[in-house]
């Protein structure tokens, strides 16, 4: 993959058939999340766009670090000015599923997501999201959608220790994969199931992509005790529904789910 094939003026023209109000590019940067955060404080239209060429301090769900090394990965951040604040956790999965969307109308890919918001290839990770908003007092004031997506097998390194395997687009799909031509259906999707965030048509969608149907698995919750079951459904709300071994059906909010170490297709 050249390093020359995303720019400022590709990156115009390519995406000029979409509704994507500004564009800032950088070839390299922090994290396109806190360059979009900050742009939302000083007036970011509606669908602005981050991207960068290389990310030096990404972020990830759970305060992870997210590695974008210069021309191996797609690495961006979508600003919105959403008007109704409860559909603003439907927008991480609005990634994931515009993500797993776009692969599979330009390849032969069948990705999975990973409740909430990973996508997988082959049990692996190879795009992960965090979606940040911005509020004044009890006011929101935009929300920022930050995506990164291992494209080259130089995205991917042993030593970048993943808590989860992860992997890349040109080593799963045993091919290249254009980048700019991947964000410009990934946003055309994104935009496209925007406005049906939260939807019936959303949730179904969501669900005919939820890895590990009916495995069981462990999910870690943020300051609570982990649980483990099989995994059900998503529910209209967006939480996960597991049956625990008790075989009682509770959902689940938040966290970050594995396939449990007793399970023997562990992957982790």
């Amino acid at each position: 993959m050249s390093m020359d094939d995303m720019n400022l003026e590709v990156l115009q023209r390519r995406l000029s058939g979409l509704p994507v109000s500004e564009i800032r590019y950088y070839e390299r940067t922090g994290s396109t999340n806190d360059d979009a955060l900050e742009w939302i404080n000083k007036g970011a239209p509606d669908r602005s766009l981050v991207t960068a060429d290389e990310q030096t301090a990404g972020r990830g769900r759970m305060q992870r670090h997210w590695v974008t090394r210069k021309g191996t990965s797609l690495a961006f951040s979508l600003i919105f000015r959403p008007e109704a604040s409860e559909l603003v956790p439907f927008y991480a999965p609005l990634g994931a599923l515009g993500i797993a969307l776009a692969l599979e109308t330009l390849t032969s890919a069948n990705p999975q997501i990973k409740w909430p918001n990973d996508v997988l290839m082959g049990g692996k990770k190879v795009s992960g999201i965090l979606a940040e908003a911005a509020w004044e007092g009890d006011r929101l004031t935009g929300l920022v959608l930050g995506i990164g997506i291992n494209i080259a097998t130089s995205a991917v390194r042993l030593e970048d220790d993943f808590l989860f395997p992860a992997d890349s687009l040109q080593h799963s799909l045993g091919r290249a994969v254009d980048r700019v031509d991947l964000l410009v259906e990934v946003l055309r999707q994104i935009f496209q199931w925007q406005n049906r965030l939260g939807s019936t048509e959303f949730i179904t969608e969501w669900n005919n992509r939820l890895a590990f149907r009916g495995e069981q698995v462990r999910i870690n919750r943020p300051g609570m005790e982990a649980v483990s079951g099989e995994v059900l459904r998503i529910g209209q709300d967006g939480l996960l529904w597991i049956r625990q071994d008790n075989g009682k059906d509770i959902s689940v909010t938040a966290g970050d789910v594995s396939l449990r170490q007793t399970d023997p297709k562990l992957r982790e």
